[in-house]
């Protein structure tokens, strides 16, 4: 037997004798807490993601599709990329320009494979713009959750408005909660005892971000 199987068999014990619930689950709990922090028009809520992005340092850059392919290879090409991850499921036009090596997301890849990797490039599933969180469930255009830990160079595109809301009970009832979700504000970072800021511990060294204007 398990440690897990002790726990849970505690757990079972525990709750032997309490009545059944049968409140369906969206009514159990009271959810009269505020839903957006103030009223502001598409364009402010968009405004206001990339103020909080800025915020927690990451770069980000304001485009329409016609320019998209020639800013991320510029921003490949700043970094020195020579390989770059991207995800099967990105929209092909998007890389079209990047003039470096692609390297597939391959499920059997190590973390010295991803290492090697100077970039990668994603979508999201969407942004939160009081808070300057994206998300990532690992869609098609996102890849799996650890090629975007491991590379130092994050490049990641947000459709907007289309996938930015403005706050934080506005974005759970888009995602789905049983996917594996990354929730990213600004590139990786932590400070030490003495308040030194160390970035790229746990994830990229630098954030990417842009906003791809699909408001047409």
């Amino acid at each position: 037997m398990s440690s897990k199987d002790i726990v849970l068999g505690r757990v079972r014990r525990a709750l032997a004798g309490a009545p059944a619930d049968t409140t369906p689950y969206e009514q159990a709990i009271a959810r009269a807490y505020v839903r957006e922090h103030g009223r502001r028009t598409t364009e402010q809520t968009v405004d206001l993601l990339a103020e909080h992005l800025a915020d927690y340092r990451a770069h980000v850059h304001r485009t329409d599709a016609a320019g998209l392919a020639g800013l991320i290879a510029r921003l490949l090409t700043d970094r020195g990329a020579r390989r770059v991850l991207v995800p099967a499921g990105l929209p092909p036009q998007w890389p079209a320009a990047v003039d470096a090596t692609r390297v597939e997301d391959r499920p059997d890849a190590t973390h010295d494979d991803l290492d090697s990797v100077d970039s990668v490039v994603t979508g999201c599933a969407l942004a939160i713009a009081e808070t300057g969180t994206i998300v990532l469930d690992a869609g098609p255009a996102q890849g799996r959750r650890r090629i975007t830990l491991v590379p130092d160079h994050h490049v990641c595109v947000i459709r907007a408005p289309g996938q930015v809301v403005a706050s934080l009970p506005q974005a759970l009832e888009r995602l789905v909660p049983t996917r594996p979700l990354t929730w990213i504000s600004g590139p990786s970072a932590t400070s030490d005892i003495e308040l030194q800021r160390v970035e790229g511990v746990h994830g990229p060294r630098r954030l990417d971000v842009v906003l791809l204007d699909d408001a047409g």
